[in-house]
């Protein structure tokens, strides 16, 4: 399970959720299962015409910044 910290601004859309527990073997994996538990999140996290992450969201594993975006384990 990967552990997803929501910025506050979003977390409207995880009903005060600020930390979320989701299963996924990648980021894409995780994002849609996000948009199963909170229809609407994914959009604002990713970027479907260029398919990557949006601007300005980082994706974090074990306290390293990843350059591989949506493949990344």
């Amino acid at each position: 399970m990967a552990e997803v910290w929501i910025p506050p601004l979003l977390q409207k859309l995880t009903y005060g959720h600020k930390q979320i527990q989701v299963a996924g073997k990648t980021v894409r994996q995780i994002l849609n299962n996000l948009e199963a538990l909170y229809p609407g999140l994914k959009s604002y996290l990713y970027d479907a015409e260029d398919d990557q992450i949006m601007p300005g969201t980082a994706v974090i594993v074990d306290g390293e910044v990843s350059g591989l975006g949506l493949m990344q384990p």
